[in-house]
């Protein structure tokens, strides 16, 4: 006769495991777990892309050669939440009232002047606040004409295209409200190739 040890449970007396799932269950489980992470997933980006950063198209050569049209840089929705606009800052802003209607809603261009500077331009170069700017992302040769002496008015800013003699900028739309500017681009993401910050 076999002595039981204390601890043992007679045989039947034992704790029941639950029998395997039946692969009708398993299969609606793993469904409803992939449901979950997509939702998730989509839920994270639609965060991301609200609030955080969003990837722009270039449709135009106003920024050439810094851009080229096709490529597509990524926007940082927050830099202007943590620190103000900066000189020489390539931003994307909505396209301003003054400007008729167009497919594309969203422009990209270059911070020139920050509210309180005085801009012109003498002889192709851009003057701020009476000092010359030193261009170092433009061609070499490259001048700047249409900017007659102005005070960029408080809450403005004045933008304008690396491709001075091919952008619709501020030099015809006059300066724009920060509150149009979407966020500051901070990286070009294609082609795969020419990734660089910006």
């Amino acid at each position: 006769m076999t002595e039981a040890i204390e601890g043992d449970l007679p045989p039947g007396d034992g704790p029941r495991l639950p029998a395997d799932d039946p692969p009708s269950s398993r299969s609606t489980r793993n469904v409803v777990e992939w449901v979950a992470i997509v939702i998730g997933a989509l839920l994270v980006a639609l965060v991301v892309k609200t609030f955080l950063i969003q990837a722009f198209f270039i449709p135009s050569l106003s920024m050439y050669p810094t851009l080229e049209k096709g490529d597509r840089v990524l926007v940082n929705k927050l830099s202007y939440q943590v620190h103000d606009i900066h000189h020489s800052d390539i931003v994307v802003f909505e396209r301003p009232p003054k400007v008729a209607d167009s497919a594309i809603k969203d422009l990209i261009k270059r911070v020139i002047g920050l509210p309180g500077d005085t801009l012109e331009s003498k002889d192709g170069i851009v003057y701020r606040n009476g000092k010359a700017l030193n261009e170092t992302y433009l061609p070499e040769g490259t001048t700047t004409d249409n900017l007659e002496r102005q005070v960029i008015p408080p809450g403005e800013i004045f933008v304008m295209g690396d491709n001075r003699g091919n952008s619709q900028d501020s030099r015809f739309f006059g300066p724009i409200s920060e509150d149009l500017v979407v966020g500051r681009a901070f990286v070009r993401v294609w082609p795969l190739p020419h990734i660089r910050l910006m």
